[in-house]
């Protein structure tokens, strides 16, 4: 079984998501959105002088699924690119990659805030195998953006009952 390509995208799906988390709560709804969004560690980036976290992801867009499961259409699920970034960053740890795969892959499963003393705090990116993005923050300011590629995917992420 492949998954689709760009070419099978659909130019005319203009819908797009912009969201800023400035507490918890909006951080779960981006949580949310990009559970299942998959990437590689070359596509993050850490500015220190702009205090900047940035990732771009392939997410699987889970906000259109109730369309899709009515569409009887074999390939009805989308993904998208999509890009997420927190600010506010004072250091970065990233635990559970592979420093010599520049091109190692990861599967987003939450996004999280471990509050610290007066708005300080750690922004979790867990992802599968164990793997960690920890971003100690100033302040919580997470946003996220899709980007104009869209297209369809046979495969709706599946989760064991353990998992987030």
């Amino acid at each position: 079984m492949t998954d689709a390509s760009f070419a099978d995208g659909n130019p005319e799906n203009t819908h797009r998501l912009a969201l800023r988390a400035e507490d918890v709560e909006g951080l779960a709804v981006i949580s949310a959105l990009m559970q299942d969004a998959v990437g590689k560690t070359v596509d993050t980036a850490w500015m220190p002088t702009r205090r900047i976290f940035a990732l771009v992801v392939n997410r699987f867009r889970w906000e259109q699924q109730d369309d899709a499961a009515a569409e009887s259409v074999p390939e009805p699920w989308e993904r998208c690119r999509c890009g997420l970034h927190a600010e506010n960053v004072l250091a970065v740890r990233a635990t559970g990659f592979d420093p010599d795969k520049a091109q190692e892959a990861f599967e987003l499963l939450a996004v999280t805030f471990e509050p610290g003393e007066d708005g300080t705090g750690i922004v979790r990116l867990d992802c599968s195998g164990g793997a960690v993005f920890a971003l100690e923050v100033e302040a919580l300011d997470v946003r996220m953006a899709d980007m104009e590629a869209v297209w369809k995917t046979a495969t709706k992420p599946q989760h064991n009952e353990d998992e987030p």
